[in-house]
């Protein structure tokens, strides 16, 4: 019961911090950790399957940026998880092992770079392959884990939780490329807005020049330019553009138009300035890309 409870309680905390801090957290505030009737819960230590002392059952798994384990993303979307060294009998093994046995629910920390970490939760060990040393690891939905507990275990419930955890998985692994490339791109431009210079790294965000959706629109730093959320939104419904050689470019009517003190500043004001890249050639914006986007802006602007 101790277990459930510290459980229950460390994906609320995480939801609360992933409400203050974004989706990506630091490694240092998951090492640290909470409180839970005055025992300090860290979620995170040394190795990859991390067990409290207060706890029976490991907490939490993690797969470290460049770290020594291949952990990855199958073609069926599900994660791999490598074992623990060679042994399948380590303690640590086991341990997620059991979680198998009892479906017991864990939290599965993914590392960006800059020690900052992306969680899921609740995530399960659904297969355990000793010849492959790796478990296969799924994540699934706090709501529908609930629902999924208080239901006969028949095999239509089971094939429609195997369907929604796949589902799931698969925008985990989307949701972790983004904050990865998001962080990548922040890291570039000294996490400050390349137009108005704006540091609140709650504010900023990774803007790609080519869409993400696009086939083109890969996840490289090149493709990304950091902007505020204001001048993101613009530059996404092309209120304004960036030129291939770095200079803003707004459109004309926004140009004509009279308004406040945001207008007038946050738009009208950049009108042929020249954005702030990073010092790094290679990661500064992609000039081809940026005519391409800015073809496409001056198209829209003569409808």
């Amino acid at each position: 019961m101790r277990d459930r409870e510290i459980r229950q309680a460390a994906f609320q905390w995480l939801e609360e911090q992933s409400a203050l801090c974004g989706e990506s957290l630091p490694r240092r505030t998951l090492e640290q950790g909470f409180d839970f009737r005055d025992v300090r819960i860290r979620l995170v230590g040394p190795q990859g399957i991390f067990k409290p002392q207060s706890m029976a059952l490991p907490l939490s798994i993690t797969t470290v940026a460049g770290g020594p384990y291949h952990d990855g993303f199958r073609s069926d979307g599900l994660l791999s998880y490598r074992y623990r060294g060679t042994d399948p009998g380590h303690r640590d093994n086991v341990g997620l092992r059991t979680c198998l046995s009892a479906k017991v629910p864990l939290i599965y920390f993914h590392g960006i770079g800059n020690a900052r970490y992306v969680g899921a939760w609740p995530v399960f060990i659904v297969g355990d392959s000793p010849p492959d040393l790796a478990f296969t690891v799924a994540v699934d939905d706090a709501v529908s884990l609930q629902q999924f507990d208080t239901l006969p275990a028949n095999a239509s419930v089971q094939q429609d939780a195997q369907i929604r955890r796949g589902y799931i998985t698969a925008l985990t692994k989307r949701r972790i490329h983004q904050q990865a490339f998001r962080e990548r791109v922040l890291t570039a431009y000294r996490q400050q807005c390349a137009l108005c210079r704006l540091k609140h790294g709650a504010l900023l965000d990774a803007a790609h020049i080519v869409p993400d959706s696009d086939p083109e629109g890969e996840p490289v730093t090149s493709n990304g330019i950091a902007l505020c959320k204001l001048h993101h939104a613009a530059f996404d419904r092309h209120f304004l553009a960036v030129r291939s050689d770095y200079r803003v470019e707004i459109r004309s009517d926004v140009l004509e138009e009279t308004d406040g003190p945001m207008l007038k500043h946050g738009l009208q004001g950049l009108h042929l300035q020249l954005i702030t890249v990073p010092s790094d050639v290679a990661s500064q914006p992609n000039r081809e890309a940026l005519e391409s986007r800015y073809q496409r802006f001056l198209d829209l602007g003569r409808r």
